[in-house]
Formats: structure tokens, C-alpha cells, sequence
């Protein structure tokens, strides 16, 4: 299965796709509420102090429309909506004031997981499956989103309503999170930098159909099969 097929097209500039997609944890304020005196709990005894990141490399990238296996050691899949920032410029220790400008575009993000307990760390085995990041459909030009941190994110699952949230409520909006990853890591023009999944992320079993809509941008569709099965 060629991943790569129904991928947004990110080849004219400055929407080259990199293949690096970096997700944000514990970035919806309710998610970190929710874990309760868990975050102070060894080993770290405390919430982040920074943005706690993970990547999606480039095996996991689908597209819309892409089935998805289900793998067999797991009964069902998460579904984690988020918007997706796409870099336009090098972006180098950049100020919450400068932030926006060096963003392309936004776009869907389904982050797929395999359910897990571990928030801090997730083993690369939950997170980083054959076709577990479907981005698209298409990438919508930053002036056309004049404010990201107040987007209604929707969920449905073979067409009933799973979850209704916002980009807001975050931690880090979009500018302040950039401003804090790029004081320590240099983002490049097709990066894709999750905003972070919300708490109570939807969940599939093989056979059913995903469909995230976030308003401004699009509607990404995705459909989940045992892994190896096609049909």
C-alpha cells in the first residue's frame, strides 16, 4: 500500500512535505485536569513544564479517504483529532508576536493510537503503527484562518456525532506553542506540528469509518480493517 497516494499536496511550495509530524501532549486543559494527582506521581511528580512531544515518522503517514489497519493485538483504535500547523518558513527561537508568520497552512490530523495508560512516554508501538497519521485533505492558507485557537473539531464515527470540542482551552495556542518549541528545536518549511488531541478521544473497531471535520478547513475520512485485510 503506497501511504504516500492521497496525502494532501504539499510539493508547491512552501507546502513540501518533510514527513516530519511532531504531536503535542497534555496540551488540552481539561486532558491534563482529567489525569488528577496521576502527573504528580514518579516518575516526573509534577505537570510539564514544557511542551512534551513525539513524532509520527514518515510509515505512519495516510491520507484521506485510506483504510487503516486495526492491529490484532488491539481491540480498537483511537481517534485523536487535531489541527495540524504547516510550517512555511525555517523557524528558529521565534517570538509569540512573530509566530503566525512562519506558518503555511493548516490542516487535519487524525492521530491514531493504540489505546494506552502511559502519558508522559508513549512507546513507539502505540503511536507508530503502518498508516496511524492520516493528514489532508488539503492544506488551507494561514490568511484564511484568522484565528486557529477558536475552531469547532468534530468526530464522528460511521456517522454519529462522538465528539464535539474547539481548538481552545489549550495550554499553549497555536503561536505560544511554537514560540515554545522552536526556543529549543528548529522547524523546517512541510512540517506539520500537531496542536494536540483533546481529552476523551473517540474510539474504532475494524469495519467502521472516522470522519473529522474541523471548520474552516475540511473533512478528513478515514476506514479502519483487520490489519492485513484489505476489503
Amino acid at each position: 500500500m503506497n501511504l504516500m497516494t492521497s496525502l494532501p499536496e504539499f510539493d508547491v511550495a512552501p507546502y513540501h512535505l518533510s514527513g516530519v509530524v511532531y504531536g503535542t501532549l497534555l496540551n488540552h486543559e481539561p486532558a491534563l485536569q482529567a489525569l488528577g494527582d496521576a502527573v504528580n506521581a514518579a516518575p516526573y511528580k509534577a505537570a510539564p513544564r514544557a511542551p512534551v512531544l513525539y513524532l509520527k515518522p514518515r510509515n505512519t503517514l495516510a491520507g484521506h479517504g485510506d483504510r487503516v489497519g486495526v492491529p490484532a493485538d488491539a481491540a480498537e483504535l483511537e481517534v485523536g483529532a487535531a489541527l495540524g500547523v504547516v510550517i512555511g518558513r525555517t523557524a528558529c527561537r521565534v517570538s509569540i508576536e512573530l509566530a503566525l508568520d512562519y506558518v503555511a497552512g493548516y490542516t487535519i490530523v487524525n492521530d491514531i493510537s493504540v489505546p494506552h495508560e502511559v502519558f508522559y512516554r508513549p512507546s513507539i508501538r502505540f503511536k507508530a503503527r503502518d498508516g496511524f497519521c492520516p493528514v489532508g485533505p488539503v492544506v488551507v492558507p494561514r490568511a484564511a484562518i484568522p484565528n486557529p485557537d477558536d475552531l469547532v473539531v468534530q468526530v464522528f464515527v460511521d456517522g454519529e456525532l462522538k465528539q464535539r470540542t474547539t481548538t481552545g482551552q489549550r495550554l499553549r495556542n497555536v503561536a505560544r506553542l511554537l514560540a515554545d518549541v522552536t526556543e529549543f528545536m528548529t522547524l523546517l518549511p512541510g512540517d506539520v506540528l500537531m496542536l494536540g488531541v483533546a481529552a476523551g478521544a473517540p474510539r474504532v473497531r475494524a469495519g467502521q469509518q472516522s470522519r473529522i471535520v474541523i471548520e474552516g478547513i475540511g473533512e478528513l475520512v478515514n476506514h479502519f480493517s483487520s490489519e492485513g485485510h484489505t476489503a
